[in-house]
């Protein structure tokens, strides 16, 4: 989907040498090009996105298809039974939708068939808690985060002198998830990990959150988002930081 389809391309010709079974594909589609990637959540035009992508992957399935962004006219329950038909057909495995307020889940979701629910999260944006998490635990729909290292805020490489480069934050909540994050590193070094996995580490075991998708710019950082895994916070450990955002 990113890149109007050339990371797809990318994936299709990288996954040809691996077992298609051991691997999870999750894609996209909302942006429409033929009208300036306005959101489009038209049934016909989300069906011809998965087969542009199924194409693409050089695939015969994909695992997880998302409705990207919601339009603003199409019935969210008649986009989402487009992406049933597809789940039918065998094209695609779990249906998601991305980006729309806790209205607009419940109405994607009238029949039951939302499987999948993303959106922006992390220690420092925390509305989904209050908003969507009981809804989706009430009706068996997992919860992907994405931003989950806030734009790299919750790596710890930032100071308090950096707060510019965070506006949406004041100076008082900057400075104070900086003390926090402080605080992070003191339990990463118990662990002989960095700041940026303990707080993937904490994602992991939350049981709110279903899969963790930290963004990576170069291959150094995909290894070190992996050895998060390795991480395993003791409950004192997940609620301590729980309670410093």
């Amino acid at each position: 989907m990113y890149g109007l389809g050339k990371s797809e391309e990318i994936i299709g010709d990288v996954i040809q040498d691996y077992d298609r079974s051991k691997i999870v594909i999750a894609s996209k589609a909302a942006q429409d090009p033929n009208n300036e990637l306005k959101p489009n959540n038209d049934p016909k035009f989300l069906k011809n996105s998965v087969d542009k992508a199924l194409e693409r992957l050089n695939t015969d399935y994909i695992d997880i298809f998302y409705i990207h962004f919601p339009d603003d006219h199409t019935p969210k329950a008649e986009a989402v039974n487009a992406l049933v038909e597809e789940k039918k057909a065998g094209k695609i495995r779990a249906i998601g939708v991305s980006n729309f307020s806790p209205d607009q889940i419940k109405e994607a979701n009238a029949d039951g068939q939302v499987d999948i629910v993303e959106d922006n999260y992390s220690l420092v944006h925390r509305d989904a808690e209050e908003k969507v998490f009981a809804y989706l635990k009430e009706n068996n729909i997992s919860f992907v985060p994405y931003f989950p290292l806030a734009s790299g805020l919750l790596t710890g490489k930032y100071k308090s002198a950096d707060a510019k480069k965070f506006s949406q934050f004041s100076s008082d909540t900057f400075d104070k998830i900086i003390d926090s994050l402080a605080k992070v590193k003191a339990i990463a070094d118990k662990h002989d990990a960095t700041v940026a996995q303990t707080i993937l580490a904490w994602y992991i075991a939350n049981p709110n959150i279903s899969v963790v998708i930290p963004g990576a710019r170069v291959p150094e950082q995909v290894d070190s988002n992996a050895k998060a895994l390795d991480v395993q916070l003791p409950s004192a450990e997940f609620d301590e930081i729980n309670k410093l955002f």
